[in-house]
Formats: C-alpha cells, structure tokens, sequence
C-alpha cells in the first residue's frame, strides 16, 4: 500500500522550525545517521534570517526526499558565499535561490541563466552546468535574431525544452512586497518603488512648487513616477532578501528588538529640521550595500537598485518607454551597428565620461581578464548582454559604435542597459583574484570579486560613508545631468537640449539631498521603523509575516505588485544523478508548489512551471497554470499537502535506479 506523507509532515519544516537553520555556514543531517551506500543530496540555501521563503522550500524538498530514500542535507550559507559557490566554484548538488528579473520580462533573459556556451567549457556560462540538449542553445539564438511569429515559435519551444530537462524546477513568483510612508516623500509607485525609476520619481512633500525643493524643477506632473522599473534594475535592492519573522513568537521578540532598536532615531541627526527633511531614510535587512558596490559583483547575480543610481547605463526602459540615460541619443549604422553620442557627464572623481570607457566597459564585462588568462573571465551579471555585442568603438570622444550580433530590436536595447564602468579604475582589476579566507575554485578575477570601496560612476548619486553592516549613506550628484543648469542657448531648441528625451518626472531628479540605509534585524523592525517615522520605506522584499504589522502602523502602507524573478530549485547537473533529465524530473515532481504559496508565501506568491509566467503573453497554453491546478509538466506526486512517497519511488525504479531493503535510494556506482 503507497504511504502518503502527510500536509503536517512534509511541510512540518516550513514553519516555525525553519528558524532553526539561520545559523550561518552550518550544515545540518536531516537524516541523522550515516548512509554510506544511499544517495545523499545536499540542499544549498541562505538562512532563515536572510531569505524565510527560500529556507522554507529547501526544507519541503529535504523532507520530501527523506521520504522517498534519498539522503538530504540543507547547508546553509549567506548569501555572498552562496553565489559564489554556485556560480564561481560549482561546488554543489543543488541550491534554493531567487532568479531576478525586472519588468518589462523579455524572454531574452533566459539567454545567460540557460545558454551552455559562453566560453569554451561548457555549461561555464549558467550555474547549472546545463549543457546544449536538444537544441537549447539553438533556440535562445533563435529568439535573439528572429521576431514576430517566428520568435514566439522559440520561445514557447525554449520553454517547453526547459521544462521537460529541468535544470531548474521552478517554484512560484513572490508578490515584492515594500512598506512605506507618505508624510514626507510622495509619488511612490504601487508597483516597484525602489526601483531606480521609482525612487527617482518620488517628490518631497514639502517642495511645493518650481524649485523650492532645491532640486531646481517642478514637482512633476502628478504621475506617479516609475510606475514600472528601471531596464533591469532589480526591484528593491537588487539581490536584498526577505527576511526572518517566521511565526508570531518571533515576531514578539523581533518587535522587542524593534523598540530597542528605535527608541532613539538610528539615523544620522543633522541638526536641521529642513535638512532632514530632505534626507531618505531607509531600512534593510541586508548588510551587503552597506560592504559591497560592486556593480558586477557574482554574488549580486542581478542588477542592485543602489548599485544603478551610482553607476548609469546608455538606456533606461520604464512602461515600454525606452529612455536615452547616458546616451543623448542613438542611430543605426548599417545592419548591425549602434552610433550611441553620450551626454556631457563627469565621473564621481571628476574626470569626464568618453566613449573610450564605454567601449572598456563592454569589452571589460566579455572578459575581465582583459585577455591575460587563457581562457575569458567575464562577469557572472549581463554576459547575456554584452554577448549581444560584436564589438564596441571609440569613434571620437563623446561617441561609440556598437556592433550587433544579428540580434533584434528587444536584445539590442537589453544590450544598451549595462552599468558603464570608469576605464581609469576598472582596467587595473584584471588579475586572477585571491582572497583571503575564501577559496576560489574556477579562475575569476578581481574585478569579479572586489567590494569596490568607494565607488567611483557616474550616476545620480554619490557614495559618502559606510558602517559595515549597519549603515551606509548616499548624497544627490550635483554635477549630475538630471540636476545640472542648462546653460545652452535655448534658441538652439530640443537638438542641444542636455536632457533630451529625459521624461519631465526625472529632471532635477533626485528629490532628496542625501540617502540613507540603516540595516535593520528583521522585517518587524524595518516595518516599525518606517511606522514609527523613523524611516520612509522598506528596502529588502518584506515576508508574508510581516505584512499584518504593516496593517497595525497607521502611517504605513504596503506596496506590492508583480516581480519578474521566480523563486527556484537548481541542480548542478554536472553530477550524476543530477546529470539525468529523468531524475531530475521526478525531483521536480517532490515539490508540492500549491502547498508552499499557501503556507511559505502566505498566499503572496503565484506557483509556476514556466520561468517566463512573469511574462503570460510568451507562454504556450499547454504550460500555463490555472486556479487550482497542478504543475502541467511534472505534476506532484499525490494530492495538495500529501506526498506519495510510493508513487515516486516507482518512478525512480522506472527511471533505472535501485532501492535497497531498506527503502535508500543507493547511490550511483555504490
């Protein structure tokens, strides 16, 4: 007779008990005793104070697996390490993360997670280690150089491909979820507010009119700014985390902590009530922006919010509307060339911006070695990108040519939105890295690795001060284009206008003066804070628990929308018997995703089969989920709640693998 594994079983370490692995570093033997001859699996994941959602869902699978005969073990590790394990050393079985994705979703981005050759090792490029099977590759270059029907043909196909192999299963797209006040900073959009459009569209409440908030512009056109994000600028800051408050015990002891932490305001006092006014405060659970602002750092994977108002990019996408950031503007040359002008900027350090350093960056971000390892290094973010570019030329200062690959109109904007890096600063960060205390198992480079203290771009903001996990401030670029006086002839018309094709809600932008980021111990603490009027917003993607304390502050509101970055199960497919599709297919089928959006996401979640369901107008209807369904690839074993165990060992043994007497999963050649 099948033995079902009961809701309370199965997701008994979805709750409360995944607390109990917050510990950093730590690996835990679900098992508990020593199985030399079984199949052991470890589940890679960032602790219960750093990311509840994922600890959760590497606790489900463990569970799951333990049932069916496999050795399950959750290692946990911050998520600096994590990153780095997976996409620098390979050094896993499987790992639980969070792939991040701004809107507008274009299937492109499934290029550099997916694709099997970057260099010449394959599978180097994803974290996978997924190599070309059935014309994977061929696809992703198909959606890069067709359109209309015919890409949608490959895309739907590339999906379809994705979903039968499984590289990765995945899991549910979490709603962001932002808390903020309104008293002092406005025009918060409801659907990304921190993202780079978003945060640059706020107004300060007290501006008024013209420029009586220094800013020198009007308070915009009442919009609500940013209504969408910035290109792919991550929503919130960048690869910031969720955060602990896992059940309402903890949320007493956080909110204690809490009071503790607030009772005298934690930030900077400047001593001047309209000075403060013009700071924006903000509380993270994340330490990593107040140590690292290293824009192509491998543990940051996608692009951080606060990393893109420190370092521009040629183009900025917000609603559909591609807007020339960097660029004053661009025109094609020939089939495949960019002519990209730039405006008239300066580095942080002073020096001027020139098409020299834009060509640097595209060439830098291909191989940061710059061509003195045997084989390249590039960066582990927007290899998709620039491997979109042939070749990038300096055609006199303030202009550079950009050489397509044959790709479409959508992959060449994607290819306009990279952080452009200063050539005086970025070029002597070619050498092979080493780092003390940290083992590098793949050849990487410095510039891969570093924190990059005092970061030098060219952005909206300037880096001012650091407290290594505690805090860290920005203040408004004065020298920036959105801010600097037009002292052209305006005679000369929008032709010689320094913020051409700049939306009205940007110009004079931003609206405060200074930013601040005060880390903070848990998402009770960070809502409080921002209820309290210690802060102006959340800045790390709330949990689910923490939503009902937002209802309880008065003066705060929740924020939520649609995030485009999908919460997954990786496996490192360069392992047997991860290597087999057929394995790692009855994997995906241990995952009960109904189950986790209703009791780890608290219903503030979506399950997916489709890494583009971000995306519904990219996805065929034969891989769409509908209320109440299950997965339409590989469905879980059993119903909502209750695991099959049986069901699944059944289809191991079909899939040519072995049981011992009793009941372990032998492992492969044992």
């Amino acid at each position: 007779m099948a033995r079902h594994v009961s809701r309370r079983e199965t997701l008994a370490g979805v709750g409360i008990a995944a607390l109990s692995a917050g510990c950093l570093d730590r690996t835990r033997n679900i098992a508990g005793r020593d199985r030399s001859s079984q199949l052991t699996l470890e589940i890679n994941a960032p602790p219960a104070d750093r990311d509840p959602n994922a600890i959760r869902i590497a606790r489900h699978l463990a569970e799951n697996l333990n049932a069916v005969g496999i050795d399950a073990r959750i290692n946990t590790l911050g998520l600096t390490d994590l990153r780095r394990k997976v996409l620098i050393n390979h050094n896993f079985d499987v790992y639980v993360g969070q792939f991040r994705e701004a809107e507008p979703f274009d299937p492109d981005a499934m290029y550099a997670f997916t694709h099997s050759q970057f260099v010449a090792e394959s599978g180097w490029q994803n974290p996978f280690g997924f190599t070309d099977i059935n014309g994977t590759d061929e696809l992703l270059a198909s959606q890069r150089r067709t359109g209309g029907d015919e890409r949608r043909e490959a895309v739907e196909d590339l999906q379809r491909t994705l979903c039968e192999l499984q590289p990765f299963t995945v899991v549910a797209f979490p709603d962001p979820l932002t808390a903020v006040r309104e008293d002092r900073f406005e025009n918060w959009t409801n659907r990304q507010p921190l993202s780079v459009g978003g945060l640059l569209g706020v107004e300060r409440v007290d501006a008024g009119d013209g420029d009586a908030d220094g800013t020198g512009t009007e308070s915009g056109d009442g919009t609500a700014a940013g209504e969408t994000t910035a290109g792919d600028d991550e929503t919130t800051a960048g690869d910031n985390e969720t955060t602990a408050g896992d059940d309402e015990t903890t949320a007493g002891d956080n909110e204690t902590t809490a009071n503790g932490l607030i009772g005298d305001n934690p930030f900077t006092d400047s001593g001047d009530e309209e000075g403060d006014s013009a700071t924006l405060r903000l509380v993270t659970t994340d330490e990593r922006i107040t140590q690292n602002w290293n824009p192509i750092a491998a543990e940051y994977r996608r692009y951080g919010t606060f990393t893109s108002l420190l370092y521009d990019r040629l183009a900025l996408v917000e609603d559909g509307e591609i807007i020339p950031w960097l660029a004053a503007g661009w025109e094609r040359v020939g089939d495949s060339g960019i002519e990209v002008s730039l405006r008239d900027v300066d580095w942080h350090d002073g020096k001027p911006v020139t098409a020299e350093d834009v060509a640097f960056t595209y060439e830098f971000l291909q191989d940061t070695s710059m061509g003195t390892t045997e084989s390249p290094v590039p960066t582990p973010t927007f290899r998709g990108r620039v491997s979109a570019v042939d070749e990038a030329t300096a055609v006199d200062e303030i202009t550079v040519r950009l050489t397509l690959d044959g790709v479409n109109d959508a992959v060449g904007v994607r290819a306009l939105q990279v952080p452009i890096l200063p050539k005086h600063i970025w070029e002597e960060r070619t050498d092979v890295a080493t780092i003390a205390g940290f083992e590098v198992d793949a050849e990487t480079t410095e510039a891969v690795v570093t924190n990059n203290e005092d970061p030098i771009g060219s952005g909206p903001v300037r880096f001012v001060e650091a407290s290594p996990e505690e805090s860290v401030a920005f203040e408004r670029n004065p020298d920036h284009f959105l801010v600097r006086a037009d002292d052209g002839d305006d005679s000369t018309g929008d032709a010689m206008d320094p913020l051409a094709g700049i939306p009205e809600r940007f110009r004079g932008k931003p609206a405060f003066d200074r930013l601040e980021i005060e880390v903070m111990g848990s998402d009770i603490a960070a809502v409080q804070a921002v209820g309290d009027g210690f802060a102006d917003a959340t800045v790390s993607n709330l949990g689910p628990d923490a939503v009902p304390r937002i209802g309880r502050e008065a003066d705060a509101r929740l924020v939520t929308g649609r995030s485009g970055g999908f919460y997954h199960v990786g496996y490192n497919t360069r392992r047997a018997p991860l290597s087999n599709p057929r394995f790692r297919g009855v994997l995906a089928s241990l995952i009960d995703k109904r189950s986790l959006v209703d009791i780890a996401f608290d219903g503030y979640a979506e399950a997916a089969a489709s890494p583009l369901a971000a995306a519904p107008e990219w996805v065929p209807s034969d891989l769409q989920w509908g209320d109440g369904e299950t997965d339409p690839v590989h469905p879980f074993v059993g119903e909502p709640g209750s695991l099959d165990a049986e069901t699944a060992r059944d289809r191991l043994r079909e899939a040519g693998y072995r049981f011992d007497e009793e009941g372990r999963l032998i492992a492969p050649g044992a």
